[in-house]
């Protein structure tokens, strides 16, 4: 009898212990619950107020850079700065588009060009077209295989001028790009220009949200840098250099995925001030398929965490070093790595509200959100004079393209983390920034690819217009 009791006082004991347990366990999980509730929130609301004041300040400072453009054309007399250029061209594999980039260059209104081609050991005709062309100051210089980096600098040994303008194999420019794009150096102060780079071919859903992407982030943001005078990045396709401030930041760097990024950073830490110049306009052929565009994307991320760790003592210099370190690389750091990291939680605790939470006030800071950045789109798209009519898309890209872009910073930061080394990749060419040339008043009997039997149509190139 008295084996039985105790059993029984054992088997309640444990089973009041388990209970126990699991209640502690469960207020535990509950508490734990509320402060991760509790810390998404905050990160919500600082990721909300940070974008909403990164959109007032783009706006701001791209309205000031306007008026200053407006001003400082109005006191520039007509044609004040010419001097010689050489535009360097590096290429591999770019047959589809390189003709038709010579024409742009060849038939510019700037009458002192020399156009350098630089084949970095391509397997296709690069190199031939260009030399069928047979125009007047080009040059084609070959290479073995060394990478972009290597191309453009063997194109700055071979250059006569001390102006030069560095080009992607398949950019076109537009007649007025390259005087526009040097005028800027009548002030011995400023050591590089970035130009204005918009998409060609935006007739897909995917190029439109890249067009969006060029003209409401890399344009305005240029602006803003400029404003600030802390301009980290020229792209690629579109760059203007003065050859002592190549040769002040040791030419264009090669341990670095990012490349124009590097080199831009390593001027301003050199001592020179970097422009922008938004009617310099220059035509890309961006990504046409999601897996190109990870690969860009990736590449370019990576790329420019590289370039921050690399240049991060600019954060104790002075002078446009200085500025660099304390105004853009912040930035960087916040709006380009940390945001997008945090990224993906916030999405998945708003996705989580619209079930769990009171869903009205995320819907309605969503859309909030939403119709200040179709604003801010609006006038980007009007600043650069192009249609609104992308703006359609644009729900569609904060739900599908912001995620990708967000993974792409993922991804990047953990192979930066994990020490791993990511190589070149390059991207298939369609050809369609070639079908923006204008044959002007080029020699019609000369072909290049997609009309090798000489021009038979005369589509303009215009500002905002593609085509």
């Amino acid at each position: 009898m008295r084996a039985r009791r105790s059993s029984a006082r054992d088997e309640k004991s444990e089973s009041s212990t388990g209970d126990r347990l699991r209640g502690t366990a469960l207020r535990y999980a509950h508490t734990g619950a509320g402060w991760l509730a509790t810390a998404m929130s905050w990160l919500l609301a600082v990721a909300l107020l940070l974008s909403l004041a990164r959109l007032v300040v783009r706006v701001v400072c791209a309205e000031l850079h306007r008026r200053r453009i407006r001003t400082r054309s109005r006191s520039r007399p007509a044609g004040r700065f010419y001097a010689p250029v050489t535009v360097i061209v590096p290429a591999y594999n770019e047959a589809a588009n390189v003709g038709a980039t010579v024409w742009s260059l060849v038939n510019s209104d700037y009458p002192a060009i020399e156009v350098i081609v630089v084949d970095d050991g391509s397997t296709d005709d690069t190199a031939g077209v260009v030399e069928r062309m047979r125009l007047p100051g080009v040059r084609v210089v070959r290479q073995v295989n060394a990478g972009k980096p290597a191309a453009l600098n063997t194109g700055i040994r071979h250059a006569r001028a001390d102006l030069l303008v560095l080009v992607d194999g398949d950019t076109v420019f537009q007649p007025d790009t390259v005087y526009r794009l040097v005028q800027g150096f009548d002030d011995p102060s400023v050591g590089a220009i970035s130009g204005n780079t918009r998409v060609a071919n935006r007739r897909r859903l995917l190029g439109r949200w890249q067009h969006l992407e060029y003209v409401i982030g890399f344009n305005l943001d240029r602006r803003m840098y400029d404003v600030l005078r802390c301009m980290p990045t020229i792209p690629g396709a579109i760059g203007a250099f003065r050859r002592k401030a190549l040769l002040d930041a040791g030419g264009v760097p090669a341990d670095t995925l990012a490349e124009d990024t590097d080199l831009t950073m390593a001027v301003l830490r050199a001592g020179w001030r970097v422009r922008y110049e938004g009617r310099a306009i220059a035509w890309t052929e961006a990504p046409g398929s999601l897996r190109q565009l990870w690969r860009q994307r990736y590449r370019w991320c990576y790329g420019t965490m590289q370039a921050m760790w690399k240049h991060r003592h600019a954060l104790v210099e002075r002078g446009p070093g200085g500025r660099l370190g304390r105004r853009a690389l912040p930035y960087l750091a916040v709006f380009q790595v940390l945001l997008p990291l945090a990224g993906p939680a916030v999405d998945a605790f708003a996705l989580y509200g619209l079930f769990f939470l009171p869903w009205s006030h995320l819907v309605l800071a969503w859309l909030g959100l939403l119709l200040v950045q179709a604003g801010t789109a609006a006038y980007a798209l009007r600043l650069d004079g192009e249609r609104l009519g992308p703006l359609w898309s644009l729900p569609l890209q904060q739900l599908v393209y912001r995620q990708l872009m967000f993974l792409v910073v993922v991804r990047s930061a953990v192979t930066a983390l994990l020490g791993g080394r990511l190589r070149w990749h390059r991207m298939v060419r369609s050809g369609e920034a070639a079908a923006l040339v204008d044959p002007g008043t080029a020699d019609r009997s000369v072909g290049w690819p997609g009309n090798p039997n000489g021009y038979r149509s005369t589509r303009r190139v215009r500002a905002g217009r593609p085509g």
